[in-house]
Order: C-alpha cells, then sequence, then structure tokens
C-alpha cells in the first residue's frame, strides 16, 4: 500500500498546533500563576509532596511547541512551491536515471490545494515536451513521471516507434547504438514542436510501438516514457485528467544509487 505522505503531514501539522493552541488557551496561564508562586506541579516521586522551583511544559507540548513551525513551513513548501522526488524505475531513461533526486515545480500549473488536489489558482498549463509528475488513473495515490506529449484535441499516432502529432511526424536523430557490436537499443535525440529531448528505443520494437491514431479528449493529457519499449504509460492504461496533475519535474539535484554506495551529484541539472 502507498503511504499518503501529503495527508500525514497535514495531519501532524494540524495535530501540533491543535495542541500548541490547546494549551496555550486553556493550561500555560495556570502554570505561569504556579511558577509565581514558586510551585512545582509534577510529582517529584510517587506519593511525595510538590516541590518549588519552575513549572515545567508537559512534553507533549514541548515537542508540539517545537515541531509545529518545522512542519508547517515544510507543508507549505512542498504543497504550494518545490517537492522533491526520486525516480523509482527506468520508464524515463536516458533523460532520468533511476535513483536520480529531481526537484517538482509544484505552482507551474496552478496552485492546488494539498490531498484534494483542487486548483485554486491558475498560472499556467502543460506544454509539449514537458516532463510532468502526476497520478495516472488507474493508481490515484501513486506518483508516475512521464513527458507531456498529447495536449488537449491532439492526435496521436505512433509507427514503428516513431511518434506523429496531428499527423508530423516527430524527428529523430539517432546518437549511439547499445551495445556498438551488437545493438540492442538506439539511443536518439526526439523533436516535438521544436523541443528536442533523449529517447530510447529497443532495436526489437515491444507491443507499444505501434499504436493507432487517438484524439486526446479535453482536460486530459497523453503522457509517455522516454524508455519507449520500456514504458506503462498514456499507451497501457489511458489519458491523464487535468486534475491529477501534481507538477513540473525541472532539476536533477543528487543522484543516490542505493543506500550502500555514495550519493553522486555528476548528474545535477535541469531536464529537459
Amino acid at each position: 500500500m502507498d503511504i499518503n505522505f501529503p495527508l500525514i503531514l497535514l495531519w501532524l501539522v494540524v495535530g501540533s498546533g491543535l495542541i500548541w493552541l490547546v494549551d496555550s488557551l486553556f493550561f500555560a496561564r495556570r502554570r505561569r500563576e504556579l511558577a509565581a508562586a514558586g510551585v512545582d506541579s509534577t510529582p517529584a516521586e510517587p506519593g511525595g509532596q510538590m516541590s518549588g522551583g519552575p513549572v515545567r511544559e508537559p512534553v507533549l507540548v514541548e515537542y508540539a511547541k517545537s515541531f509545529f513551525p518545522v512542519l508547517a513551513l515544510v507543508f507549505v513548501l512542498r504543497s504550494f512551491i518545490v517537492e522533491p522526488f526520486q525516480i523509482p524505475s527506468a520508464s524515463m531513461v536516458p533523460t532520468l536515471q533511476v535513483g536520480d533526486f529531481i526537484l517538482v515545480n509544484k505552482y507551474a500549473y496552478g496552485l492546488r490545494l494539498p490531498v484534494s488536489r483542487t486548483k485554486v489558482v491558475d498560472i499556467g498549463e502543460p506544454q509539449r515536451g514537458d516532463v510532468m509528475v502526476f497520478f495516472p488513473p488507474h493508481m490515484n495515490e501513486t506518483y508516475f513521471i512521464k513527458r507531456v506529449i498529447g495536449l488537449p484535441g491532439d492526435r496521436i499516432q505512433l509507427k514503428n516507434n516513431v511518434l506523429y502529432i496531428n499527423g508530423e511526424r516527430a524527428p529523430q536523430e539517432l546518437i549511439q547504438a547499445i551495445p556498438p557490436a551488437n545493438p540492442q537499443m538506439e539511443v536518439l535525440w526526439e523533436e516535438i514542436y521544436g523541443r528536442r529531448h533523449l529517447m530510447a528505443k529497443s532495436v526489437s520494437p515491444s507491443r507499444f510501438a505501434n499504436i493507432p491514431e487517438v484524439v486526446v479528449p479535453e482536460g486530459h493529457y497523453f503522457m509517455m516514457g522516454d524508455n519507449r519499449d520500456n514504458s506503462l504509460d498514456s499507451r497501457e492504461w489511458g489519458f491523464v485528467p487535468e486534475r491529477d496533475i501534481v507538477g513540473k519535474a525541472f532539476a536533477i539535484w543528487m543522484h543516490w544509487d542505493s543506500l550502500l554506495s555514495i550519493p553522486s551529484f555528476k548528474r545535477v541539472g535541469t531536464i529537459d
């Protein structure tokens, strides 16, 4: 089961804030009065008498006051400004590698309320070629990352791993065959309406290499991974509703293969 981290973070913020508020309204004043009288409200030992000295806050209140500002700041940052993600699969190779840590702009496509995902402020719309994080229609609590291929109203077709958008062929330029002696995969430049990005395809195409022409419905987007024959995307589970957009991936800030490896910063840079 996937963990709904935004919901957990929201409850932590609300819970710690309520504890602090209730204590401030109903209990803190009494402690201050006891402190002014030189009385400690905490017994020294079971059965013992109240001892003199400062009145201490309950441990729960101390933790709430300490963590609430930090939790609230993190909640605002990741909900409305920028959120970090780790790439878990090879579906976006060669653009993104497994173990890449990326940053996602949460306001590029409009400000949304956390948890409910309701858009409250329009700022921008996805463009063809953007690398976007979203919730796919078949897994509504799991983040996916793919490239925007089709906008609402676009006609999308794939012939032998060559993309056609509104009847226009997306140019491809071979960069490298892997391995050179007995190629199994090709790395290419692909251009979508003037924007170039890297993509990979198998020499022996998969069943996803050919799809009949489809029309993207209003309010939806057609998504594909850059690793064309190793990506489950809109070719498999359909179009992504606008309400399920999370944000635009814009930078790699670290690469870390596993806990036993050393983090690397060689791949730091913007995402094309």
